[in-house]
């Protein structure tokens, strides 16, 4: 065991010597491993970032809620079954008071509503396409919005419709600047209504499936006022149910389906007219999309280490003719082929090692350069495992771009290979 532990010293320490003595054409030579070993890292690493952003965003939405809607969240929508889907009646208030008072696993239910473009008003200044929401009592608790400063509506404001709103972090700092917002009033729909509440920052995201930054709440109740709020109204609509504390979502999913075919009278051979998703079927979808995002990828960035594979097997055949001699002299002097086979593979895993470290480095200082110009909505980055994958693939490009000029060199025989 010791004696091969020192014969693999040593090729390390000569393939070492060879590739420092030879900088030029070592550097030139592991070029296209460094640009296919960037390919790969680059995109894989561009992708989880975009992956973790998108899967963050629903995440915030709580993974034990359930959403019921006319379209399912499975990736089972398509031309076919679309306008099927569409004719479904929404959800409305009969159904939430029917799931609040006959379903005993649903804790808290809530149902929102919102549409865009609005123009929201405060003394000159003004926000234009604001995001207006109208929702009912329990949503803040189901989604966890958080507050910056003011408060939530009491439970009169809920039920009486008050003029009273809250905003999102965006729109109170377009609309107030450096003034304290709360207590003031603000105009939309046509009428004003008093802040009473601003919501936290929730920063940029890619994608954001209900932007609260840019968002006006008020209650369903106030928002009736501007609007016929019904299965016909053509808006925006979030259903949310949160189970009991140690109540499952599949036994939830049984009370809610129950409860709403009986609210819809729905015979038994009828098929449901609603559709009950969850968390978990966004994040199989996403995780399906970039599966296929990134195989794609993998196989642009294998055209690049091909090439490079090529390139680093000519400068192995280049380097074994160049030391034909010394390779007939050790063999000459009792090195065993095996010797001489792992000298030169080591020699050209290393060439590609060094090759690919460099295009991890080049992927980190790129993505830094793009997150220090806060170019794009969320954050690159490059996972430790991502990194000691790109080294695992170039080793092993380094070992196959090696494997014959090593096997041609361990096979010389020495008397001609002192006399070449």
């Amino acid at each position: 065991m010791n004696n091969f532990f020192r014969i693999l010293y040593e090729s390390f320490r000569q393939a070492t010597q060879q590739l420092f003595a030879n900088r030029l054409r070592s550097l030139l030579s592991i070029l296209g491993i460094t640009i296919g070993i960037f390919c790969i890292v680059a995109v894989q690493s561009a992708v989880n970032s975009l992956q973790t952003d998108i899967k963050g965003t629903f995440s915030a939405m709580g993974s034990n809620v359930l959403y019921v809607d006319i379209f399912p969240w499975d990736g089972s929508v398509n031309e076919d079954n679309f306008r099927k889907y569409l004719k479904r009646p929404e959800p409305d208030f009969i159904d939430l008071q029917a799931i609040k008072s006959k379903a005993p696993s649903a804790d808290k239910a809530s149902l929102a509503f919102f549409t865009g473009g609005k123009t929201i008003k405060y003394r000159s200044e003004y926000v234009q396409g604001s995001f207006i929401m109208g929702v009912t009592q329990d949503y803040p608790d189901i989604v966890n919005l958080r507050l910056q400063e003011g408060r939530f509506f009491s439970a009169k404001e809920w039920s009486s419709g008050d003029d009273k709103v809250i905003l999102g972090h965006q729109v109170a700092e377009a609309l107030f600047k450096q003034i304290e917002p709360i207590g003031k009033y603000v105009k939309f729909l046509g009428r004003k209504y008093q802040v009473v509440g601003v919501l936290q920052k929730e920063g940029k995201s890619l994608f954001s499936m209900i932007p609260y930054d840019e968002a006006v709440i008020i209650s369903t109740e106030n928002m009736q006022k501007s609007y016929v709020l019904n299965q016909k109204t053509r808006m925006g609509r979030l259903f949310n149910v949160l189970p009991h504390e140690g109540v499952d979502l599949d036994q939830l999913k049984e009370e809610v389906t129950g409860v709403l075919r009986s609210t819809r009278r729905l015979k038994p051979a009828q098929d449901n007219n609603f559709a009950l998703n969850e968390q978990s079927m966004i994040n199989d979808a996403i995780d399906g999309l970039f599966a296929t995002i990134r195989l794609g990828g993998f196989f642009i960035a294998l055209f690049a280490l091909l090439v490079g594979m090529f390139g680093v097997a000519n400068i192995m055949f280049v380097s074994v003719n160049e030391r034909t001699k010394i390779i007939g002299i050790k063999k000459a002097i009792g090195a065993k082929p095996s010797v001489i086979l792992t000298e030169f593979l080591l020699e050209a895993m290393l060439l590609s090692i060094f090759g690919g470290l460099i295009g991890i480095l080049f992927t980190v200082g790129v993505m830094s350069a793009i997150n220090a110009f806060d170019a794009i909505p969320f954050k690159f980055f490059v996972s430790p495992m991502m990194a000691l994958l790109g080294v695992l693939i170039a080793a092993i490009v380094g070992l196959l771009a090696g494997m014959i000029p090593a096997w041609i060199a361990s096979r010389k025989d020495p008397v001609v290979a002192i006399r070449k």
